[in-house]
């Protein structure tokens, strides 16, 4: 056999395109051979765009375009921060670096003529807080301010509301929550801190619900002895400031003036490296009174018993020196007491004697007898028939009792209080009756009626005088015996000092002087003073008051002091209610000096509206003039003069 090559395979030649397949040529077979397989044809493929990538230049662009605005937005806030508000926001991060305190000056005390303090300050402390401290973030706690209002409500006395709504406060790391607080308070609220901070401890967490809770060295102002000339001296009201009174009138020379402390802060705590600047406060000046304590003690205790015992609305009582014109006393009753507020009477607040008008009655009579004496219209022995009635203008006058004719000298007049004769004297100090009104107008302003004492006291009234040429028909004939016008208790007070004071006027003081920081006591400026009548006629006058008291026909007698010559005036006025404006009540007085004739010491009583038992100004108020100059004379150690009185008549036979 021979060997055959096998046959060679034709591959396909691509397809051509627009002509016509030819049939593939059949291979012959050797005779004999098996036939060979036949592979399937491949179909033909079919035709297909060809692939082709995608441009990235948009792409690129597109980001480009955003990274650049991106950063041209970062370049722009950069500019304005570092540029345009690089301060302030150097500022704000500097405030909230640093913390600024205010130191409170110590206020300076008040005390009376001998060194007494009646008001004085006591170390405190501000309660404040942290706001950021109680943040849920740092105390772990949701309702973190909520619980520490809870706790700290009962202690400092503040409602728990406002509180919670103080310890929310954003954008500060420092709020006040109470001020001049007591130590034993501030120590109430560490120890409890110092326990919620051991359990927070324990519990893995970093800060209690009242770690954020601090304070600052403050004061709280003190009065000793309670209620003890309160209307004279005021209060301190919560902002630190005088609320009334000495505290008020004084309020820039007590305060002194505040210092500052500026540190740098973490956490509500300073930072002792960061360095500090502190601006120390300068206390405020000590000021010393007039008042003598042990006086105006003994002037309070009478005045506040007799109000009680005859039912009345008010009273006051006036102490004054009238060489000097300083006011020794200055009592009111109903009082109130300065260290808590919470419970007065709010129409006791404030200083009855120097806010309070009234219509004097008797008391004014004075001022009349020294107008006529001092216009040698009469003498005290001058002859005054007074009828049980006196018909003038329009209206028909009486005395506060019916008699029938009295022969009265000038004297007797003032010692009888009687109206009618009041009036038929000063009816001779003009030609007319308008001339006379005119006149005795002229004393009255000169005796310091319808104008301000002088005090410069908070809230001090001037009174009610009307000029001469407006006075009604009556008042012309009332005003010579005391109504139809309107005093305060220094006002009548301070008319007494000047005719005990020898006719010259002196503007009353409440201040002595007060000792600076610098330890230096400058004295008050000298009182203004003012010739009203001469000292003949002040004398006179003097005379005529003693006759009053010692008299057996007096209306003065329960005023009588053994072994003293006492000069006095009894008043019993119809009262102006101040609720209606209507007479409603008396206005009970009784006004007078001792010793008569060396006069030391002048004393004022006024009683409104006595509703139990008598209502006359000699019965309630003569006890207690009586009460106090005795206690005065004997405080400031004025002995009797040991001399005989003048003993002028009351009465003459016609």
């Amino acid at each position: 056999m021979t060997d055959r090559q096998p046959p060679r395979r034709r591959v396909p030649g691509p397809a051509r395109s627009a002509r016509p397949s030819r049939p593939a040529p059949q291979r012959r077979q050797a005779p004999g051979a098996r036939p060979a397989a036949r592979r399937p044809r491949p179909a033909p493929a079919k035709a297909s765009a060809p692939l082709r990538l995608g441009s990235p230049r948009p792409r690129l662009r597109m980001v480009s375009l955003g990274l650049t605005l991106v950063l041209m937005v970062f370049v722009v806030r950069l500019l304005q921060v570092q540029g345009v508000d690089a301060s302030a926001y150097a500022a704000k991060a500097q405030l909230n670096r640093y913390v600024s305190h205010t130191i409170a000056a110590e206020r300076g005390q008040i005390t009376d003529r001998g060194g007494v303090a009646l008001a004085t300050s006591v170390d405190a402390y501000d309660i404040t807080a942290d706001p950021t401290m109680f943040t849920e973030k740092i105390t772990k706690v949701p309702d973190a301010p909520d619980q520490a209002a809870a706790l700290l409500s009962p202690i400092i006395g503040v409602d728990a509301t406002t509180l919670t709504k103080k310890l929310r406060t954003k954008n500060t790391r420092y709020v006040r929550l109470a001020a001049r607080q007591t130590p034993q308070v501030w120590k109430q609220i560490k120890d409890l801190r110092s326990t919620l901070n051991d359990k927070a401890n324990a519990e893995g967490r970093e800060a209690s619900v009242l770690s954020g809770v601090l304070a600052d060295p403050s004061s709280k102002r003190v009065y000793p002895n309670g209620d003890l000339a309160a209307g004279i001296l005021g209060w301190v009201n919560a902002d630190g400031a005088g609320g009334g009174g000495i505290e008020q009138q004084l309020n820039k020379e007590l305060s002194g003036k505040d210092g500052k402390i500026r540190y740098a802060q973490s956490g509500g705590r300073q930072v002792p490296t960061a360095g500090s600047t502190e601006q120390p406060a300068v206390p405020g000046a000590n000021v010393e009174l007039t008042i003598d304590r042990d006086i105006q003690w003994a002037a309070q205790n009478a005045i506040t018993e007799q109000v009680r015992k005859s039912a009345a609305d008010s009273g006051s009582v006036i102490v004054m020196d009238n060489r000097t014109g300083e006011v020794l006393a200055m009592a009111n009753a109903p009082g109130f007491d300065p260290n808590d507020l919470s419970d007065a009477n709010p129409s006791a607040l404030g200083n009855a004697a120097v806010q309070y008008a009234f219509e004097p009655g008797s008391t004014a009579k004075v001022m009349s007898m020294a107008a006529v004496l001092e216009e040698n219209a009469a003498t005290p022995t001058t002859h005054v028939t007074v009828p049980n009635r006196l018909h003038r203008g329009d209206r028909l006058f009486q005395d506060d009792v019916d008699h029938p004719t009295w022969h009265l000298t000038l004297n007797g007049v003032l010692a009888k209080s009687s109206n009618i004769g009041t009036i038929l004297a000063t009816g001779q100090l003009g030609k007319t009756q308008p001339e006379a009104n005119q006149v005795l107008y002229s004393y009255l302003r000169k005796f310091g009626l319808g104008q301000q004492s002088g005090l410069d006291f908070p809230g001090e009234t001037a009174g009610i005088l009307a000029p001469a040429d407006k006075w009604s028909t009556s008042q012309q004939y009332t005003i010579p015996f005391g109504q139809g016008l309107s005093l305060t208790a220094l006002q009548a007070a301070s008319v007494y000092a000047t005719i005990a004071n020898d006719g010259v006027r002196i503007e009353p003081t409440l201040v002595r002087g007060s000792t600076g920081a610098d330890g230096k006591f400058v004295a008050a400026a000298k009182p203004k003073q003012t010739r009203v009548v001469s000292t003949k006629t002040a004398k006179t006058v003097a005379q005529m008051l003693e006759s009053v008291v010692d008299d057996e026909e007096g209306t003065g007698t329960k005023a009588r002091i053994p072994g003293y010559r006492v000069a006095g005036k009894t008043g019993t006025a119809n009262r102006v209610d101040p609720a209606t404006g209507r007479y409603k009540g008396y206005t009970s007085s009784f006004a007078g000096f001792a010793p008569a004739d060396k006069p030391r010491v002048t004393v004022y009583c006024a009683i409104q509206n006595a509703t139990k038992g008598s209502y006359f100004g000699g019965q309630i108020c003569g006890p207690i003039y009586k009460k106090v100059m005795e206690f005065a004379l004997k405080s400031l150690q004025v002995p009797p003069t040991g001399a005989k009185s003048a003993k002028l008549p009351v009465t003459f036979k016609p």
